[in-house]
């Protein structure tokens, strides 16, 4: 069984980055962040985990789980 594997879709130079989380190596850099995000959550979905979408400023913009949340939402 593989072992949870958060992703993140990271600005890199004029390019995009899908990078798991503690891996210092990127699993794909492409052109476009839509086309890093539609990577990032085919392994996030195949891993049950989750995914972190940063800006071009490398915060965090947004965030999707594919797992078990620990917050799903109430009603």
């Amino acid at each position: 069984m593989s072992k949870k594997s958060n992703q993140h879709v990271v600005p890199r130079g004029n390019n995009w980055a899908v990078q798991g989380a503690g891996n210092s190596r990127a699993t794909a850099i492409v052109s476009t962040q839509q086309q890093a995000i539609d990577i990032a959550r085919q392994i996030a979905i195949n891993h049950s985990s989750e995914m972190y979408i940063h800006g071009r400023n490398g915060r965090i913009r947004e965030a999707n789980s594919y797992g078990n949340d620990p917050n799903p939402p109430k009603g």
